[in-house]
């Protein structure tokens, strides 16, 4: 958030600091790693980029903030509640409270078919069973081909509104075992116009944050 402030504030004060050297004090460490970071993420190479024209004039210095009082001061004193402030509010007024729109959708049936095709696959079928009601069947557990025990067994799968889902440290992605449905996710990913016809890592990249199955590996390469 002070990162961001900081950015707000040099574009609203462009036109009074530009070619002028300046000191920006904060209490804040990303403030003053900002433009450091030699690894940003999304949002801070954005703030970063934003900023970085400023960097040769622009020296960003940290002091504690028991020390920095004033500014907190500052940026805690509230306006008088007159008619010239625009958060107004009359005294003994009604609150207005704005009633918004609420927009409703409804799932797409491709999410009822995959539900459905859990039923045709025994692997899937078993599982859905198992992860219902918390089902401690041994026998029926054992009876899951290999790699799908393997996962079972790690506690790598998850049944939510009667979607299977498979977890991995970084990933918690549906589980497919339509033939047709993996074959969609192979050509969206590759073939596709719009999918960049990427390289054989990227697509793999890709698609493990949006589907498992067994062999997605073997199929991707």
């Amino acid at each position: 958030m002070e990162c961001l402030c900081l950015v707000w504030a040099l574009e609203k004060l462009h036109y009074y600091i530009d070619g002028s050297v300046f000191e920006v004090i904060t209490d804040c460490n990303a403030v003053k790693s900002l433009l450091s970071i030699k690894t940003p993420n999304t949002h801070m190479l954005r703030w970063q980029i934003a900023i970085w024209e400023y960097r040769g004039n622009m020296t960003i210095i940290n002091k504690a903030g028991n020390l920095h009082k004033s500014a907190d001061g500052l940026g805690r004193w509230a306006l008088p509640n007159t008619p010239e402030n625009l958060a107004y509010v009359p005294t003994g007024a009604e609150p207005q409270v704005p009633i918004e729109g609420i927009n409703i959708t409804d799932v797409g049936t491709e999410f009822f078919e995959v539900r459905e095709i859990y039923k045709l696959d025994k692997n899937c079928h078993i599982l859905t069973s198992l992860l219902d009601k918390d089902c401690k069947d041994a026998a029926l557990a054992n009876s899951l081909d290999n790699i799908w025990k393997t996962s079972y067994d790690n506690g790598r799968f998850h049944l939510f509104d009667g979607i299977l889902y498979h977890r991995s440290k970084h990933t918690c992605v549906m589980v497919l075992c339509s033939r047709m449905l993996i074959n969609t996710i192979l050509l969206e990913f590759h073939y596709n116009i719009y999918s960049g016809h990427l390289s054989e890592y990227r697509t793999m990249e890709i698609i493990k944050t949006c589907a498992w199955w067994p062999s997605w590996r073997k199929d991707v390469i």
